[in-house]
């Protein structure tokens, strides 16, 4: 006789051990699945309707995707690592890193304004960056939500650290795939028409090289809040300056230019730190996250400060 399905308590137990078995996995399927039906359940009236998405559409679409890497980091920092998981990814959040790497956070508005005002000097003034300083508090719900789960959760599980430069990259083009449903409507040149995939290379190639930053310095200093506002940096520099009379052609001409810039910061990084991108062994990388690793419920928490109480 074949055996009859378990039901009742056995099937949630058997979900949940699958989940700990493959966190990163299981991270990732549920962030695309979150975050993409979401954008989907926006855009549907105007795709069933035969009408086709407008700007604005787009830009709904986007803060509803946040939830996907938030929720997520979240719910699994919960089944992986226990009831304390989630209040010690956030804990992080309260963790500022040595003041020495605050000077990261101007990278990207200053490389990007390198970048415009060269190629506007010697290309053509089209290029001219833009000054919309509202444009910053875009960044803002982006990276404080999507750091919780990218940083929070996913990097610190991909390899223990022992291959952080991998995985960055590998998290790069994963963060760069996840903007997919919106990408035609990022930027100033939208939509971008016949030149949207050139668009979506040259976007995740920079979006790669900024992750591979946000990694170095979590590395370095294990602060979720300094990734988070690395985030905020980048994104709300590209949303304040991005040249507003390109075409889509020229604005896949900067962004790849931007990319170049970036890498080049990625390849001094990663022959000054190797593949670990920061000092110690990978077990003194991750032994000091709280929430890397499986949780003893019995250990002590974190205040909210994110002191651990004797």
């Amino acid at each position: 006789m074949e055996p009859m399905p378990t039901t009742g308590p056995a099937a949630p137990r058997r979900w949940r051990d699958r989940l700990r078995r493959h966190p990163v996995v299981a991270y990732f399927v549920l962030t695309f699945a979150i975050s993409w039906t979401g954008a989907l359940l926006v855009a549907a009236p105007r795709l069933l309707r035969g009408e086709p998405l407008s700007q604005i559409d787009g830009l709904v679409m986007f803060p509803v995707m946040l939830l996907g890497p938030s929720l997520t980091g979240l719910f699994l920092a919960r089944v992986v690592d226990g009831p304390p998981g989630p209040r010690l990814l956030l804990a992080r959040m309260a963790r500022s890193g040595p003041r020495r790497f605050l000077w990261v956070l101007l990278l990207p508005p200053l490389m990007l304004l390198c970048v415009l005002l060269g190629m506007r000097t010697m290309v053509s003034l089209a290029y001219t960056p833009n000054l919309w300083l509202l444009g910053l508090t875009f960044g803002v719900p982006a990276g404080v939500l999507e750091e919780i789960g990218w940083t929070g959760f996913a990097l610190p599980k991909m390899n223990g650290g022992q291959h952080a430069l991998s995985s960055a990259v590998l998290l790069g083009v994963l963060w760069g795939c996840w903007h997919l449903p919106v990408i035609t409507w990022l930027g100033t040149a939208v939509p971008h028409g016949a030149y949207w995939f050139r668009y979506f290379l040259a976007f995740a190639a920079a979006m790669v090289a900024m992750r591979v930053v946000i990694a170095w310095v979590y590395a370095h200093t294990q602060s979720l809040l300094l990734a988070q506002l690395l985030h905020v940096s980048s994104t709300g520099a590209l949303v304040m300056l991005s040249p507003p009379r390109v075409t889509a052609a020229q604005e896949v001409a900067w962004y790849l230019v931007y990319a170049g810039a970036l890498w080049i910061v990625v390849a001094i990084i990663a022959l000054r730190y190797g593949r670990r991108l920061g000092p110690g062994s990978a077990q003194a990388w991750t032994a000091a996250l709280p929430g890397t690793r499986r949780i003893n419920p019995a250990a002590p928490l974190p205040n909210r400060r994110g002191h651990v109480r004797a």
